[in-house]
């Protein structure tokens, strides 16, 4: 069934006790945070912001790699497998509650995730890379689509419980009187077709495909989105989906907060109706919009159709194919990303949805950031954006100089020039 994705066993479910003592002061630190008075300020903000209220520009940064520059291995002071993890987990919530300076909600929950094994669509790439966070290759398993297609189904996956419940109970033991400890699992980013197809076909080869072989390629997308679909089929049927309407990252930027979900009929069982979603089509950026329109579209609506907000797009500009991603009924969140044309992008939106604005990360990957520069493109984007209802997203750090200071410059600067369009 393939490996087991947190790399936890239940061999590692101990922690000891000078590493439980690190833990419960850092929980603490925590929980103070959370129960403060801006962070019920923020959520309220996230809320009214996702409802499509007019308030400033909501700001939040992920460092994503620059997490390591962030937290030094010096820092770092449990030495369990466990205990490493929980405390890189804690440290960034404290960062975020006592430097960073963004509107990132800290709340007071420690979540544990299911333990479970990767997607098996059937057919299995291989992969070749330099190291954990360097670049790869992967052979394509698609080689020929009509000895191949026939192999591809619905994604098999294996949920651990013993190590699951172990992590669980363990976490209850060291964090219960501090925080609430929940099972709460993510069983997806993205609900996208283009990347599991270019997985299993090869990206040049899926291009090529587009002529080459259309209706294979049609064949194959729709067997992607109907394994998707079986998969949330399986999660609604036996309880384990969450909701996703409270301090959740949702789509590619933003946090759940929300009164409209979960539905009004709700009455305890989480569907997906209750849920946000989210695709997006990255692979496909140079793809024209008849093309998206007759390849990716009719087969990413039914996935979309059956939660009750969305989200679309991370990387992918989409003020060409803008008039289709519209017909997704249940749209909120749209991803207007550092190759978007912000000025088109403005028009179309309108204050209809929400405009999440990525800048480009390349600014921050620099020993001695451009403060002025940085400055006079947020105010030059809000004051495009102004009718809009926007949020600005700064992710894809793959580095931040090795400057903390970076970033929490960044968050400050956004702030700034977000309170002039309030």
């Amino acid at each position: 069934m393939g490996k087991i994705q947190t790399g936890f066993t239940p061999k590692d479910l101990h922690i000891s006790e000078e590493d439980g003592i690190v833990l419960r002061d850092l929980a603490e630190r925590m929980a103070k945070i959370a129960e403060g008075p801006r962070m019920e300020e923020i959520r309220l903000l996230w809320q009214k912001h996702n409802k499509l209220e007019k308030t400033r520009p909501v700001v939040f940064c992920d460092p994503e790699n620059g997490w390591n520059e962030i937290i030094a291995e010096a820092q770092m002071q449990c030495k369990g497998k466990v205990a490493r993890r929980w405390e890189m987990d804690l440290r960034k919530e404290i960062f975020w509650g006592e430097e960073m300076g963004d509107d990132k909600p800290v709340e007071p929950y420690f979540d544990v995730p299911y333990t479970v094994s990767p997607d098996d669509w059937g057919l299995e790439a291989k992969y070749h890379q330099t190291d954990s966070l360097g670049s790869y290759v992967w052979e394509n398993p698609i080689k020929d689509y009509t000895a191949d297609l026939k192999k591809i189904h619905s994604p098999r996956f294996e949920i651990d419980w013993e190590t699951t419940k172990g992590c669980l109970e363990l976490a209850k033991q060291i964090f219960g009187n501090i925080l609430t400890v929940r099972l709460k699992g993510t069983w997806w980013w993205s609900l996208g077709l283009t990347l599991p197809a270019a997985t299993l076909r090869g990206l040049t080869n899926l291009f090529y495909d587009f002529i080459d072989h259309p209706q294979e390629l049609k064949e194959l997308l729709s067997i992607i989105s109907e394994g998707h679909m079986d998969k949330i089929d399986y999660l609604e049927e036996n309880d384990l989906l969450n909701l996703n309407n409270d301090g959740t990252y949702v789509g590619s930027g933003g946090f759940g907060f929300t009164d409209e979900l979960p539905q009004e009929d709700f009455k305890g069982h989480i569907r997906s109706v209750d849920m946000w979603g989210f695709t997006e089509s990255q692979e496909t950026v140079n793809v024209s919009p008849e093309m998206y329109e007759e390849f990716i579209f009719p087969y990413e609506k039914p996935i979309m159709d059956r939660f009750g907000l969305t989200c679309y797009g991370c990387c992918e500009p989409l003020q060409s194919r803008w008039h289709i991603v519209k017909r997704h009924h249940t749209l909120r969140r749209v991803s207007c990303s550092p190759w978007a044309d912000i000025e088109k992008m403005a028009e179309h939106l309108e204050d209809k949805y929400i405009f999440s604005m990525k800048p480009n990360p390349a600014s921050l990957a620099v020993s001695v950031i451009g403060r002025e520069s940085i400055r006079k493109e947020l105010r030059g984007a809000f004051e495009i954006t102004k009718g809009c209802v926007v949020e600005v997203i700064m992710k894809d750090n793959h580095t931040i100089g090795k400057r903390p200071e970076n970033v929490v410059d960044w968050c400050r600067i956004a702030k700034e020039e977000a309170e002039r369009y309030v």
